[in-house]
């Protein structure tokens, strides 16, 4: 991991993010205290890294099928109640 002032971050950012890319941290220092690092997404845990196209569309059929079951019972949705839940759901965060 290498340590660098922000002006020589801001004057070389091309090379320290093609290092990111490359699996490596830099340490960004303001005032000789470290201030930020540039690192790796994969290293910060990013969720489009292990993005699963396959589960993301078992989640929308399971989705897709649960509307139509609840159309099914009740008939289709209206767009005001869709608001409404959407808010409460909202509101319970």
């Amino acid at each position: 991991m290498e340590a660098v002032g922000l002006f020589e971050a801001k004057t070389h950012l091309s090379e320290y993010v093609a290092r990111a890319e490359a699996g490596e941290e830099v340490v960004i220092m303001r005032h000789n205290k470290p201030v930020a690092k540039i690192v790796p997404l994969s290293a910060a845990g990013d969720r489009s890294a292990t993005f699963d196209a396959q589960r993301r569309q078992q989640v929308l059929q399971a989705a897709l099928q649960a509307k139509a079951e609840w159309s099914s019972r009740h008939g289709a949705p209206k767009p005001a109640l869709s608001a409404a839940v959407v808010r409460e759901l909202r509101a319970d965060r």
